[in-house]
């Protein structure tokens, strides 16, 4: 493990790495995402649009089940009946934090009127008749979608363009709010937009909700 300096070390490539410059993009891609509350305006390219879905469409699934489908939101009504639930559910959840109620009210945690692209993440209802890799840890689906939102967020990074997940919803609701076909389960909102800037650090790290943890913290060998 001590190949490297830092998550940009030049140490260690194997001869079917990127070139230098493109390998250094990636980790500059995943040390620089952020998830955004912020955006400016500006629409977004049609084309950009469609390049940041299909990075999402690429995302390593189990079983290859690709148990994804995205809904996007252009209807203003509707845009603006997922705010109305999330706000409540942002109140909801500041109640349920006690004693950081006022700390966690001060955090803005969505962009939902003001991105330029929203998008709804949900789980297919096909995804249950898979079961290669889901036998044992039927949760596998829900990462598979992880990953999808995981490349689309490093893309749109590598583009320029800000992207926050939400995750303030009941999902029944939301399902409701799109016309979700049962069995399917919304898992994320998505904000896609132009950002002012990147900040140097997580939101949470900056206000002090908490830290990253050490690489000694979460890293073991053999036994925990």
């Amino acid at each position: 493990m001590s190949g490297k300096t830092d998550m940009t070390g030049t140490k260690a490539h194997s001869k079917h790495s990127f070139p230098e410059e493109e390998i250094r993009g990636v980790y500059h891609a995943i040390e620089s995402r952020r998830d955004i509350r912020h955006f400016i305006p500006g629409e977004i390219d049609p084309e950009l649009l469609e390049r940041l879905i299909k990075a999402a469409h690429h995302a390593p699934s189990v079983g290859y089940m690709q148990p994804w489908h995205f809904v996007r939101i252009t209807d203003s009504q509707l845009r603006h009946a997922i705010h109305d639930h999330v706000e409540q559910e942002r109140l909801n959840t500041a109640d349920a934090l006690e004693q950081r109620r006022d700390e966690f009210m001060k955090l803005k945690i969505e962009g939902i009127l003001e991105c330029s692209e929203l998008l709804v993440v949900s789980l297919t209802s096909q995804r249950e008749q898979y079961i290669l890799g889901r036998r044992t840890i039927p949760e596998m689906d829900l990462a598979s979608v992880a990953c999808a939102i995981q490349n689309m967020w490093l893309a749109a990074r590598a583009e320029g363009i800000g992207l926050g997940w939400v995750s303030f919803f009941e999902p029944e609701v939301l399902a409701s709010l799109i016309k979700a076909p049962q069995g399917a389960l919304p898992v994320a909102i998505l904000c896609i937009g132009h950002v002012e800037h990147f900040a140097d650090r997580p939101l949470l790290e900056e206000t002090g909700w908490d830290s990253r943890r050490p690489l000694s913290e979460i890293l073991s060998e053999n036994q925990w």
